[in-house]
């Protein structure tokens, strides 16, 4: 049978596995409260990956995940992690972070200087160990590299998860969309630094120039242009600062956030914004997960990987608690405020993921380092709704509409029934 099956066949039935097994489980088993659909595909793409389905049935590991279809996937979640991250780019809300500089600019700085120096101390011990850094990887950015992996948090997630617990639109969402719009941009910086090629450092000088050029000219045009156009256009000009970006060595990843963030979220709908981002999370982005899982392996062993998940985890959530709760102070929050924030802006998931496939790709870190990290971040995601759904309906009577402005007179929402 196998023989009889072209490798269409083949990639279909990949799929086929792809979409059903993270949906099944996600509905039967009713994992929404503790993990979204998202987190679920992420497991489900580690269990199908070398380390779990690969050992236990080898053959029918590699009949269904031979080179060919691993090549068709990978084309696939290259593509949907670049519309992704485009996607991110734009939902950043640098206005607004400006506008209420002082207390974004401490609450970011704090929010992702800590956890960025616990990590890097998790780092240095994980070096005294042989099987952490790549090949290719200088200690300085391994150490710096899983540092700020553990201080990223996860915007889109963060959206997906805020919606859940009804305080998107709320002045509370909107203080830790500020925090984390500027942490993101600190994010993306930190990475072209890790990824400067001293070799390619020309190159790489001369894409930011044009890029910098070609911005104002494609921001003047698509300013011009009726929305339909925008969204088509948008898509070339991602390809574009991809491609680019990939080839002066800074990642496509790299250019696909610079793609997103020149471009303005007032020039598309943000119903069909929020459509977009949805819809690249339903029909695309599980391939991506997939791709992930298939880069894990535990050939440390498998104990001492989920020992390193777990200092990940603590330097990473601690860190996060940490340094708000700081910013909480210096700032004058209420009690319980700095806890509720902290724990809403540790959420990792999909940015870390993305964040640390690049490190993978470039050799900074080894697949063991990659399968711990992704451990993390799905411990991470999976910690965020449980622990701050109680804290919010406990401080639900002021906390929500704190802060409000202009706007402060509305009243709080309530919370959604069983958290789901």
């Amino acid at each position: 049978m196998h023989l009889a099956m072209s490798t269409t066949e083949i990639f279909l039935l990949a799929m086929l596995i792809i979409f059903t097994l993270p949906y099944l489980i996600w509905r039967v088993g009713e994992t929404d409260y503790y993990a979204p659909l998202v987190v679920v595909q992420i497991i489900t793409g580690i269990l199908l990956g070398p380390g779990i389905l690969g050992r236990a049935f080898p053959d029918y590991y590699q009949f269904v995940f031979n080179p060919a279809v691993i090549q068709s996937l990978n084309g696939i979640a290259w593509w949907a992690v670049m519309l992704f991250v485009m996607i991110a780019g734009i939902e950043l809300d640098l206005g607004s972070a400006w506008k209420h500089r002082r207390e974004s600019t401490i609450t970011a700085s704090l929010a992702l200087g800590t956890p960025l120096v616990f990590g890097c101390v998790a780092a240095a011990g994980m070096l005294m160990y042989p099987g952490w850094i790549g090949p290719k990887g200088m200690t300085w950015q391994f150490v710096v590299g899983v540092g700020m992996a553990c201080a990223v948090t996860a915007l889109p997630i963060l959206i997906l998860l805020m919606e859940k617990l009804d305080i998107l639109r709320q002045p509370l969402g909107q203080r830790i969309l500020r925090y984390a719009s500027l942490d993101d941009v600190a994010i993306w910086g930190v990475l072209a630094i890790i990824m400067l090629d001293w070799e390619r450092v020309g190159r790489q000088a001369g894409f930011l120039a044009a890029f910098a050029i070609s911005t104002v000219l494609f921001r003047k045009m698509m300013a011009r242009l009726q929305e339909r156009d925008r969204w088509y256009v948008s898509l070339i000009w991602l390809a574009a600062c991809g491609f680019a970006a990939d080839w002066a060595g800074l990642h496509f990843m790299v250019g696909a956030f610079l793609a997103g963030v020149v471009m303005e979220a007032s020039w598309f709908n943000q119903e069909k914004l929020d459509l977009f981002r949805h819809h690249v999370l339903l029909a695309i982005m599980p391939v991506f997960f997939l791709s992930t899982g298939l880069k894990t392996n535990w050939a440390v062993g498998g104990a001492t990987v989920f020992i390193a998940a777990g200092v990940l985890l603590a330097a990473s959530v601690s860190g996060k608690l940490v340094g708000v709760q700081l910013a909480g102070k210096i700032l004058k929050w209420g009690k319980g405020e700095a806890s509720i924030i902290g724990w809403l802006l540790q959420t990792k998931a999909l940015i870390m993921i993305i964040f640390v496939n690049i490190l993978l790709d470039k050799g900074i870190i080894t697949s063991e380092t990659f399968t711990a990290l992704l451990l993390m971040a799905v411990g991470s995601t999976m910690l965020t709704v449980p622990v701050t759904y109680p804290k919010l309906r406990r401080l639900s009577g002021g906390l929500l509409t704190r802060h409000a402005g202009p706007a402060g007179a509305q009243t709080a929402r309530a919370m959604p029934s069983g958290g789901k």
